[in-house]
């Protein structure tokens, strides 16, 4: 239990420090204004979609392996929840 509980939060604390732009900074038309309606939501479904899909592959612990389980859900949780901007 102590070695899931250290690599859940070594893979937490990972996982806020690689989230720099996230998918609500990013939400902006051609012109440079913010994206309104249909248009944001399509736009936070796609990257909330791309987000997951990139969480899922870097779901590793401190030795490589791949998360499984309870850590596995904690760390795509939380990394898409940093993605996306939440």
């Amino acid at each position: 239990m102590k070695k899931f509980l250290l690599t859940a939060v070594l893979v937490l604390a990972a996982a806020t420090a690689q989230a720099a732009d996230t998918c609500k900074s990013k939400a902006i038309d051609k012109n440079g204004k913010p994206l309104a309606g249909a248009a944001l939501t399509s736009f936070l479904t796609k990257c909330t979609k791309d987000a997951e899909a990139s969480c899922d592959a870097s779901a590793k612990d401190k030795n490589g392996k791949a998360l499984a389980g309870a850590a596995k859900t904690a760390y795509t949780k939380k990394c898409v929840s940093d993605t996306v901007g939440n």
